[in-house]
This record gives C-alpha cells, structure tokens and sequence, in this order.
C-alpha cells in the first residue's frame, strides 16, 4: 500500500489553471497534489548574443524555490550569491524539454523565458515545472499569434513529464516526496505527445534495477504523461 492510498498506476490530483499572472504573456498554475509550481511565460524581442543575426529564436527557463515551499525555511539562493547545482540543472531540463516541441526558428529572434516558482513542495517539482510551463508557453505564443509575430505554428507538439519509481519493490507513478525519499529507484521521463523521449533520468538508490524493472516504469510514465497531456489539451480547450 502507498502512503497516499493511491493505486500504482494512479497519478496525484492534477490541476492546470491558466492566465494566473496579470502581466506575464503566458502563465500557469500546476498542481501535483501537494506539489505547486507557478509557471510564467515573458516573451523579449531579443536573443543571447550568440544566436544574433541567426533568423532564429530562443526559449529558456529559470527555476526556484520559495523560501518556505518545505517544512523548513530555505534561504534563498539570490540572498546566497551564488545558483545551487540542483537549481541549474532542473532549469537547464526545463529549457531543453521545451526547445524540443518549439520551432525556434518561426519565433524569429525573440526569446521567451519561463520561470518555475515553487509555492509548494511535495516531491516531483521538476515534472511539475515541465507539464505546466508548457502551458504558460503556448499561452505566450498565442498572444504572439494574435499580434501577427509569428506567421506559422510555432508549437509542434505537447510535452509533460512524470517521475516513476521502485517503492518497496513495486514500480509507481507520480511519486509524492514520502515516496521519493525512500524510494529504491528513482526515475524522471519527459515525453512528448507523439510518444518521442526527451529526457530519462533513473537512480539507484540502493540496489541496482535491472533493465525489465526499467521498462515497466517507462510503461507506466508512458501512461501518465498520456493523462497529463489529455489535462493540458483540456486547460487550453
């Protein structure tokens, strides 16, 4: 049994409300069960100077936890001087997840940024911060659409994530941070709606898992990210 109650295959209670920042041109707020991640899309009519006089876009991402989004006060990494590993590298996976559905190219050289708040932490922030930025990010582009700054779809495809893991020998979905903290093996996947991998990350936390055990739990990613993107096609309905 799952502390949750949940079935093995049961994702947590998924939420994805939109057009929740007054400012930003494209925003969202995902809910993974106790999991909340404010996602805003803010469009730039410039690129990095390394992709300038290249006719072509950019889409990239920031991440972050608010001090009080886990039980204990963390403080924040602005005040610290300095971005955790941790932090650059699930910024870094966001951008890359998205840059794999954008056409950067019908963009023209504009660059669009979308930064993952975290108001709340209950494992799974990162898969979180994918599913719903791509939300804030369609939204972004629409506004871009109806201002005629992009004379083709921009967006080839829907991409959510899901993390998977070994608990107590069994392999589930979704795992709550309860489950992610004494998990055996932990796994991330981020899909596209036509079923292409973007990303695979797996650990062994204590034995390792076989090749079998792996593709059990890319089955069941390959479920929820199935019903996540079924939720986003609804929120943009």
């Amino acid at each position: 049994m799952r502390p949750s109650r949940r079935a093995a295959d049961e994702l947590r209670s998924v939420t994805l409300e939109r057009a929740v920042s007054k400012h930003a041109e494209g925003s969202c707020l995902v809910k993974f069960g106790d999991t909340h991640v404010l996602c805003t899309a803010s469009l730039e009519d410039q690129v990095p100077p390394w992709l300038r006089g290249q006719r072509r876009g950019w889409v990239t991402a920031e991440y972050g936890m608010l001090p009080r989004a886990t039980t204990e006060r963390n403080r924040r990494e602005a005040a610290s001087g300095k971005v955790s590993g941790r932090t650059q590298e699930i910024q870094r996976l966001i951008g890359r997840s998205l840059r794999a559905v954008v056409d950067l190219e019908a963009l023209g050289e504009r660059q669009i940024t979308v930064d993952c708040d975290v108001i709340q932490a209950d494992g799974g922030t990162r898969t979180a911060s994918i599913t719903g930025a791509w939300v804030a990010l369609h939204d972004c582009i629409a506004w871009m659409k109806m201002r005629e700054m992009v004379k083709r779809e921009a967006l080839k495809d829907h991409i959510a994530a899901i993390s998977c893991g070994l608990y107590r020998g069994s392999a589930v979905l979704d795992l709550d941070y309860t489950e992610d903290s004494s998990a055996g093996t932990d796994a991330n996947f981020v899909i596209t709606g036509k079923g292409g991998l973007v990303e695979v990350q797996g650990t062994a936390e204590g034995e390792p898992f076989s090749e079998e055990q792996l593709l059990n739990l890319l089955a069941l990613a390959k479920q929820g990210i199935a019903q996540l993107i079924d939720l986003q096609k609804l929120a943009i309905a």
